[in-house]
């Protein structure tokens, strides 16, 4: 079982008047979602997660973040050329957590609490690096400009190919953070013992 990360990414532009440029403008909407888990101790309900997390590539995951990103893009023709005035992005971040049904024993609770606000900062890291990938489309995308562009046609397929690039990037970071987190002995694993073990 693991911690995961699944992106949603629409970069499609919006039909956007003059926006600012200004960055740190706006600020992402952060939402958890949760799915239901039953059991009265640790191992109970590391099982329910097991039978019931969500489903990630072939296995299940204990949670998961996920974006729906959209751009409000203004494009001005000018000089021949086209650039790219404003994007101004809205971003969705959800974290997808298990929640026990009903109320654990008091032997009980205090080894979930530990377990899931460890699991949800876990989660949070990637939802960081979600908006750090926004600021940086940000950075590259305002300002840009291309010549014998009246239509705004190439422009469009330079951004698109910065885009994949720092869309990469922020996979390979995400990757990279799992990877130490879920590794023999790892801060994961440690969660999971601590829940399953009471240690």
């Amino acid at each position: 079982m693991r911690t995961g990360l699944r992106v949603f990414c629409f970069l499609a532009g919006l039909p956007a008047s003059a926006l600012p440029a200004a960055a740190a403008d706006w600020k992402p909407v952060e939402k958890i979602v949760t799915y239901a888990i039953s059991g009265r101790t640790g191992i109970e309900l590391y099982r329910s997660i097991g039978e019931n997390g969500p489903k990630i590539g072939v296995g299940r995951a204990i949670a998961y973040t996920d974006f729906d990103l959209k751009w409000s893009r203004n494009y001005v023709p000018e000089r021949g050329g086209c650039t790219l005035a404003a994007a101004r992005p809205h971003l969705i971040i959800t974290y997808r957590l298990p929640k026990p049904k009903g109320t654990l024993p008091p032997e009980t609770r205090p080894r979930w609490k530990r377990f899931i606000d460890g699991i949800e900062k876990h989660e949070r890291v990637h939802g960081a690096l979600i908006v750090e990938l926004v600021e940086k489309i940000e950075a590259v995308s305002v300002g840009l400009r291309t010549e014998n562009d009246p239509k705004c046609r190439k422009i469009r397929v330079e951004l698109t190919e910065k885009l994949a690039a720092l869309s990469q990037e922020q996979r390979r970071m995400s990757r990279e953070f799992d990877q130490v987190e879920m590794s023999q002995g790892g801060n994961v694993q440690q969660l999971v013992l601590a829940l399953v073990n009471g240690g």
